[in-house]
């Protein structure tokens, strides 16, 4: 992989954003042959996780791909509410255990290494690889393929208009997360968002937003609706007030 890595670091990028789809998707169908939820997907996050996190070890990459402190001072922390709000809103009615608590865990520690992979892989190998020639189309680019690479929900037996909400919310999270990593030079805060947004979804209380919306369509709308206001107050303030230092 070194030798890839070296020639040219988008195709690395592509090989990696493969391993992870494939991979994911392949375990999915595993964990609902065996009646399992999510054990045979976070064994492999886990196993895929470790190995890049070693990787960029061994090659003295942690700086590179922002597993570093922040440019910015932490007087700068107010900035990352916005992210609160929306990584948090899963749970706004309550919290319930939809799961085993063995499945929770599994759920749970599985999305945590999600947020790693997705943010490492779409955030840190394809925007810096791509950013070496031109940032603008890296960040475009890095967005709309995370946003769309939820498409994969479809072959895991998700819902057309859930899936395609999904997309548009993640397009326009992912525009958010590549410029506070662009600004910042830190992708910590991006992974922390990502892995609770991920994560607290295994234990949200779908029965009492359900009762409070009236319909999951109702509820879909709604909720990704707040989410894309939010993201483009951010993404607008992102773009004219904040500034690394």
């Amino acid at each position: 992989m070194n030798k890839i890595y070296e020639k040219n670091r988008v195709t690395f990028a592509i090989i990696c954003i493969v391993i992870y789809v494939v991979g994911t998707s392949l375990a999915e169908a595993m964990a609902e042959s065996l009646g399992i939820v999510k054990l045979p997907s976070m064994i492999f996050h886990l196993i895929y996780t470790a190995a890049i996190f070693l990787w960029l070890k061994r090659n003295r990459l942690f700086d590179k791909y922002g597993l570093k402190n922040p440019e910015y001072p932490l007087s700068k922390a107010w900035f990352f509410i916005p992210l609160i709000l929306i990584g948090f809103s899963s749970i706004y009615f309550g919290v319930t255990l939809k799961y085993s608590v063995p499945e929770t865990a599994f759920y749970m520690i599985s999305m945590i290494c999600v947020g790693f992979l997705e943010e490492i892989i779409f955030r840190g190998f394809l925007f810096l690889g791509m950013a070496e020639k031109n940032i603008k189309s890296a960040i475009l680019v890095s967005s709309i393929t995370f946003g769309i690479g939820h498409i994969v929900n479809l072959l895991n037996g998700k819902p057309v208009l859930e899936t395609l909400l999904q997309i548009v919310f993640a397009t326009a999270v992912g525009f958010v997360l590549v410029m506070l990593f662009h600004k910042g030079k830190c992708l910590i805060p991006c992974i922390v968002f990502h892995s609770i947004n991920n994560s607290l979804s295994a234990i949200s209380n779908d029965e009492a937003s359900l009762r409070f919306f009236g319909s999951v369509e109702k509820e879909l709308y709604i909720s990704v609706g707040f989410s894309l206001i939010i993201c483009l107050i951010y993404l607008a303030a992102l773009l004219h007030n904040f500034k690394s230092e």
